[in-house]
Parts: structure tokens; C-alpha cells; sequence
């Protein structure tokens, strides 16, 4: 739940369908802040990440982000200009003429990129990679909008995200942020990221907000968010000013890192300014340290932006890991010194050419030994063995059921 600045927070509106979570809405009068409190509010929050030293490196300058969400108000002041609005995949879901509210989109969009305004842009909401661009994708409606039960409910808005990310792709983004989710994987999704990732996009998803569930607390373990707990992507959790687990966080094995998620402030659609908890924000900001890494260094493998960012990580639990926080807390200025010992990394040569599979030649022996006592054949049976598990654990994921009765239940974080 997004809360008008400086009321009493709530949790991030969790739910885009009818079986998802989310925090009842408080009625609050609006009450717009200052542009001068919401700078004084964000910037203890950039600084436990390390992001103002970051800014000497680098600022975002030469990457698009593209913010897959309910869509971006163009015109906040603190993203004016920064913001490409790309196409708006729920069209028809809604009456017609009915105005997008774009509040998440909005909020998220000016943590990762917002750049203030006023003299020297020293007012209102500055974001981790304030020279970044933003490509606005509308993909999920938020859950008071009209049109939220027939986005939810008809078949041909089932592949948004996926189509979304493949928009993204194919219209220059080097950076892929995703503060929403749901609790199966689908086809389309998981070959849309597997695209993404293959042409050099970093992908970066929210872990989820089920951790207070009762399922989460029996077992201490929550169901995965997709499209974050797919191969290669940086799942997000979320943690409190201290760096502590935040309750409503997903812990599953999933989760690459945390970052702040409690107590976030962002912009608004029309001026106004927006605060609340979620693995959301928490995803924003790491969106934004990818893209400071990408503007340091362009095209830089979206393996080595991963790796740069988890081994530079703060708060790093006990044993090195732990799946409420993932390898820790994220470090801008670390991750962005970690990115520059990986840049020099040599991938050409790596791995298959593109485009070949282990599987593309047929198994042959490898080798006939006569030994006395008759003939021993050596085949390259473990290889097989090794394939047809693979062909099999992607096809269950591709065929993946849904439990009984689940409905299409895309969250935003």
C-alpha cells in the first residue's frame, strides 16, 4: 500500500487478482509534502546504500531502464524528460477513456531514476542513477482501477509481462526492472527472460511480499515469485533500516540480494509523493545500481553484473548466505568496484557457440577397450543421462500445473 507523504506507512498494494494479498487501504487526506522533505527523506536511505559516493563513478548516463509496471507519469517533474513511454499492453482492459493511475509505476520509475528539480534539481525525489533514461511499459493495472477484474479475468492479457520484456529488449534496454510477480511460472515468461538475458539485459524482479503468510511461517519457507526465482534473474528482498529481514519479505532459496524496503518514499503521478514497504522499492534499487554498473561499463555481461553486485554485498549473513536476505545487503559503491576488476573478463570463447545446444549431435561412443574376459564398451551414457534430465526438468517447467484452483494472480511488490 503506497501511503500520501508523511502519513503512517503501509505495505507496498501487493495485489493485481482476485487471490493475492494485499493491505487494506487507509483513508488519508492528501497531504502533499515539500519538495525539500522528500529530499531530506530519501537521502539517509541512498546513503545506507552507499549511492551519493557512487554518483563520483558514475550517474546512469547512457542507459535505459525499462520499468515494466502501471505506467509512469511523463510529466512528474522529477523525471521529466527521462521517461520514453512505450505502449500500453493492458489496452481495453479498462473502460474506454479511463486514465491509467500509474501511482507504482511512478513511484518505482523516480527511485531508480529520478533526478529532483528546482535550482540544480536539489528538490523532490532523486532516484540511485539519476542520468539514466526510462522506458515506461504498461503492463499490470493497480487493483482500484476500472478494468481491474477483466485484465485479471480474460485470457489475452495473460502474456503482458512476457511481451512487455521482449518490448523492452527489442527497443534498447540495458536494464529490466519488474516490482510485480506471481507464484507459477508461465512458458512465455520464462522464454521472454531467457531472450532478455541472451541479448545482454540485465533482469532484476521482486522476491515477493509473502513472508508474514501462514504457509511462510509453518514452514519458514515461501512460495517462489516468477518472474524473479527464473534462471539469471536478481530475485529482491527486502530489509529495514538496520538491514534487517523485513517480516513481509519472501525467504526462499530464490532470493540473489536485499535492499531497503521498509519506509520508502517516492513520487507520484501528479505532483504528489508516496511512501510504504515492499520488496518493490527494495527491487528499484537495485535496478538502479545495475544501471550505474551498465554506465561504467556498457554491455558489461549481465552474469558479471550479477556477480558484482552479490560479492559486494554488506550485512552479509553468518554463513554467507541465508534465503530472507539473499548474499546480503547491496553496496553501489562496491558493486561498481567489484564491476571494474570483472570488466577486463574474457567471454568470447566461453561455452557453446551461440545458437548450439549440448543436445544438437547425436550421442556417439566414445571409445572400445578389449580387455581379456571380453569386450567393455565405454558410451558417452552419463552425457545422455545428464540431457534427457535436462529436456525433462525443462519440460515440467514448461508444463508446470497450477495448484487447483489458482487464478492468474500477478502481484506488484
Amino acid at each position: 500500500m503506497l501511503t500520501r507523504f508523511p502519513m503512517v506507512l503501509t505495505r507496498f498494494a501487493a495485489a493485481l487478482a482476485a487471490t493475492a494479498l494485499a493491505a487494506p487501504a487507509l483513508a488519508v487526506q492528501p497531504a502533499p509534502a515539500r519538495a525539500d522533505q522528500v529530499r531530506d527523506a530519501v537521502m539517509p536511505v541512498l546513503e545506507s546504500l552507499n549511492v551519493p559516493h557512487a554518483w563520483t563513478m558514475a550517474r546512469g548516463s547512457g542507459v535505459t531502464v525499462a520499468v515494466l509496471d502501471s505506467g509512469v507519469d511523463a510529466d512528474q517533474a522529477d523525471l521529466a524528460g527521462a521517461v520514453t513511454l512505450g505502449p500500453d499492453l493492458t489496452r481495453g482492459a479498462g473502460p474506454a477513456g479511463a486514465r491509467p493511475k500509474r501511482l507504482h509505476g511512478t513511484n518505482m520509475a523516480s527511485i531508480i531514476a529520478g533526478h529532483g528539480h528546482g535550482p540544480g534539481g536539489a528538490l523532490g525525489m532523486v532516484g540511485v542513477a539519476p542520468e539514466a533514461r526510462l522506458l515506461s511499459l504498461r503492463v499490470i493495472l493497480e487493483r482500484d482501477e476500472p478494468g481491474f477484474a477483466e485484465f485479471t479475468g480474460a485470457e489475452r492479457f495473460a502474456g503482458t509481462i512476457a511481451e512487455g520484456i521482449r518490448y523492452a529488449v527489442d527497443h534498447g534496454a540495458d536494464v529490466i526492472s519488474l516490482s510485480l510477480g506471481r507464484s507459477y511460472p508461465t512458458p512465455r515468461e520464462r522464454e521472454a527472460v531467457a531472450y532478455a538475458i541472451s541479448r545482454n539485459v540485465v533482469v532484476v524482479a521482486a522476491a515477493g511480499n509473502g513472508g508474514a503468510d501462514r504457509t511462510a511461517k509453518r514452514g519458514g519457507h515461501t512460495r517462489y515469485s516468477y518472474p524473479a526465482s527464473f534462471p539469471g534473474v536478481i530475485s529482491v528482498a527486502a530489509v529495514d533500516a538496520e538491514g534487517r529481514h523485513a517480516g513481509f519479505s519472501n525467504r526462499n532459496s530464490g532470493v540473489v540480494v536485499s535492499a531497503p524496503g521498509v519506509q520508502i518514499i517516492g513520487a507520484g503521478p501528479d505532483g504528489g509523493y508516496w511512501i510504504g514497504d515492499g520488496t518493490s522499492p527494495a527491487t528499484a534499487f537495485v535496478s538502479g545500481i545495475a544501471a550505474l554498473i551498465r554506465s561504467r561499463h556498457p554491455g558489461l555481461a549481465p552474469a558479471l553484473v550479477t556477480q558484482a553486485i552479490v560479492a559486494s554485498t554488506r550485512n552479509r549473513p553468518e554463513r554467507g548466505y541465508d534465503r530472507a536476505v539473499g548474499f546480503g545487503r547491496v553496496d553501489a559503491v562496491a558493486a561498481l568496484t567489484a564491476a571494474d576488476a570483472l570488466a577486463g573478463a574474457r567471454m568470447s570463447g566461453a561455452g557453446l557457440a551461440p545458437g548450439r545446444r549440448f543436445a544438437d549431435e547425436p550421442v556417439r561412443p566414445v571409445a572400445v577397450v578389449r580387455r581379456s574376459g571380453g569386450l567393455v564398451f565405454t558410451y558417452a551414457l552419463v552425457c545422455a543421462l545428464a540431457l534427457a534430465g535436462l529436456a525433462g526438468a525443462a519440460g515440467y517447467l514448461r508444463a508446470a500445473p497450477r495448484d487447483p484452483g489458482e487464478s492468474s494472480d500477478v502481484v506488484r511488490t
